[in-house]
C-alpha cells in the first residue's frame, strides 16, 4: 500500500520537503492549458518524467524504482466524452523496481480545478488494470501490479478539490457501510503552491517547469532563460527538452506583452541579449512589416521597398536598444542594404555581443548565422 494516513494528499509533495506556510499569488495566467500538447510532449521524455518523480514525488513513494528501464504505455481503454482528451493530456509510464515488481506511473494535467477528480482517477486506474489483466492474460490467483497517479495543475487557484474519493462519499465514519467504500486516492502537485525560495534551490528541469508557471516579472524570466539554457548546456544528450522550453519561455514573454518573433531561438541567445529592451523594436518592425503591407496596392516593386524602409528602420532601433548610439556611416549602410540583408542583420542583432559582429558573419561565426 503506498499511502498510510487517512488526510488528503493536497500539496503532500510539497509539505514531505518544504515549510508548511507560503503565499498564493491569483494573478498568474497558465502557459499551458489542460488540453495543450506541450505537457504531452515534455511528459512523454523518460528524462523528465524521472526529474519530476525524484524531485516533486514524497521519497518514500519513489524509493527503489528503476528509472532506465521506463516504458511507456499506450492507453487503450476509452471513458465516455472524455476519451478524446484524456487521449491527448495523459501519459502513463511502467516504472520496474530494483525488487523486481512493476508500478504504473499516471501523469495527469490540470489547469481547471475539477472537484471530481478523485471519481475520474477511480475510472482511469480501473480500466488500467482492466487493460493489464487483458493484455498478460492473468490467471486467477495472479495480482495487480500497483498504480500511482499524479495530478499535475498549473492553475490560478489553489486546488481545492478532495484528493480521495471517500471525501466525496455521504457517509459517517462509524457506518457499518464505511469499510466498503473505496479510498482511491491521487498525488496533487500543485505547481504555484511550492515556495518559490524552495523551488530556486532546486537545480532540475522540473523545478525550472514550475518555476517558468508562477507569477513572474520580466527580470525572471531573463534569469530562468539563463538557467535554462546553462542546463542544456551542461546536458546535451537531452536536447529534445529544449524545444518544449524555448516555447514555454517564450509564452512567459508573451504574457508579459512581449511577442518574440519564432525564428529567436530562446534558449541559444546569450544572457548579454536584452529581450526586454528588444521588444521594442520587435514591436516595431511588426508595424513597420504591417505598414509596408498596407501600402502594397501598388507595384510589387513598392511593396518590397517598404518592406525594406520598416526592417531598416527596426534594426536601426535594435541597434540602439542593445548597443547605443550609430555612427552615421553605419546609418547609411543600413538603409541602403536591400531586404533580405537586413532580415539576415536583424537575427544576427539579437545574439551579437557587438555591433561590428552583427556586419561581419565570420566574427560572429555559426551561433549569429
Amino acid at each position: 500500500m503506498f499511502f498510510n494516513t487517512n488526510s488528503e494528499l493536497i500539496f503532500d509533495a510539497a509539505r514531505a520537503e518544504m515549510p508548511a506556510s507560503f503565499a498564493l499569488l491569483w494573478t498568474h495566467y497558465s502557459l499551458v492549458p489542460d488540453s495543450d500538447s506541450l505537457y504531452h510532449r515534455l511528459f512523454s521524455i523518460p528524462h523528465m518524467v524521472e526529474m519530476l518523480v525524484c524531485e516533486f514525488v514524497p521519497q518514500a513513494l519513489a524509493a527503489g524504482l528503476d528509472f532506465s528501464r521506463l516504458q511507456r504505455v499506450n492507453a487503450k481503454f476509452h471513458t465516455g466524452k472524455r476519451s478524446a482528451r484524456r487521449r491527448e493530456g495523459d501519459v502513463i509510464w511502467r516504472l520496474p523496481t530494483r525488487e523486481g515488481t512493476d508500478i504504473y506511473l499516471l501523469i495527469e494535467f490540470q489547469s481547471r480545478i475539477d472537484w471530481w477528480m478523485a471519481v475520474r482517477a477511480q475510472t482511469y486506474m480501473g480500466l488500467l488494470w482492466q487493460q493489464i489483466v487483458d493484455e498478460r492474460k492473468l490467471e486467477t490467483g495472479a495480482r495487480l501490479p500497483p498504480l500511482l497517479m499524479l495530478v499535475l495543475y498549473n492553475g490560478q487557484r489553489s486546488w481545492k478539490a478532495p484528493t480521495q474519493i471517500r471525501k466525496l462519499i455521504t457517509l459517517s465514519r462509524d457506518s457499518a457501510l464505511e469499510p466498503w467504500q473505496p479510498n482511491i486516492r491521487y498525488v496533487m502537485l500543485d505547481m504555484s503552491a511550492f515556495p518559490g525560495d524552495e523551488l530556486a534551490r532546486r537545480r532540475g528541469l522540473a523545478a525550472l517547469l514550475f518555476r517558468l508557471e508562477r507569477p513572474i516579472a520580466p527580470q525572471e524570466i531573463e534569469e530562468l532563460r539563463g538557467e535554462l539554457s546553462d542546463w542544456f548546456r551542461k546536458h546535451p544528450d537531452h536536447g529534445r527538452l529544449r524545444g518544449p522550453f524555448a516555447e514555454l519561455v517564450r509564452r512567459a514573454y508573451q504574457e508579459l506583452g512581449i511577442k518574440v518573433p519564432e525564428s529567436i531561438n530562446l534558449l541559444e541567445m546569450k544572457m548579454n541579449s536584452n529581450l526586454v529592451a528588444n521588444c521594442r523594436a520587435w514591436r516595431q518592425q511588426a508595424l513597420a512589416e504591417g505598414k509596408a503591407e498596407g501600402k502594397a496596392e501598388g507595384r510589387a516593386e513598392g511593396r518590397a521597398e517598404g518592406k525594406a524602409e520598416g526592417k531598416a528602420e527596426a534594426l536601426a532601433c535594435l541597434l540602439v536598444e542593445r548597443f547605443g548610439a550609430l555612427a552615421p556611416s553605419l546609418r547609411k549602410r543600413i538603409q541602403r542594404a536591400r531586404l533580405a540583408t537586413l532580415e539576415r542583420w536583424f537575427k544576427r542583432a539579437v545574439v551579437a555581443p557587438d555591433v561590428r559582429s552583427v556586419f561581419n558573419s565570420s566574427r560572429l561565426g555559426r551561433i549569429a548565422r
